[in-house]
């Protein structure tokens, strides 16, 4: 089992940038393909982003292609979300989650979540 914690949200003007980090405990994070997902006030929750186990491979939502970069540390059991030129629409809380098998652009595809983090991004 694998708990997480996000960190770094806030709020941020339209154009800016904020970086997300989640940390997992336990000595097995390199064995979980991790994702970011986010849900807007009165949205369901969607995917942002994904990452296999070494990092070397990455996912994104068309939405934030090009703007976000997903990465992990294994050394550090974190994961982060680089997000640049930050709008509006973005903003939402912003969870991280870890997928025993692969990862995938849905919750259901996900085996542990964090708490969440909040993003607002001004115009």
């Amino acid at each position: 089992q694998v708990q997480l914690v996000e960190s770094g949200g806030g709020l941020v003007q339209a154009g800016g940038s904020l970086r997300l980090s989640c940390a997992a405990s336990g000595r097995t994070f390199s064995s979980y393909y991790m994702g970011w997902f986010r849900q807007a006030p009165g949205k369901e929750r969607e995917f942002v982003a994904a990452i296999n186990r070494s990092g070397g491979s990455t996912a994104y939502a068309d939405s934030v292609k090009g703007r976000f970069t997903i990465s992990r540390d294994n050394a550090k059991n974190t994961v982060y979300l680089q997000m640049n030129s930050l709008k509006p629409e973005d903003t939402a809380v912003y969870y991280c989650a870890a997928a025993k098998t692969t990862y995938r652009d849905y919750v259901a595809g996900y085996d542990y979540w964090g708490q969440g983090t909040r993003v607002t991004v001004s115009s």
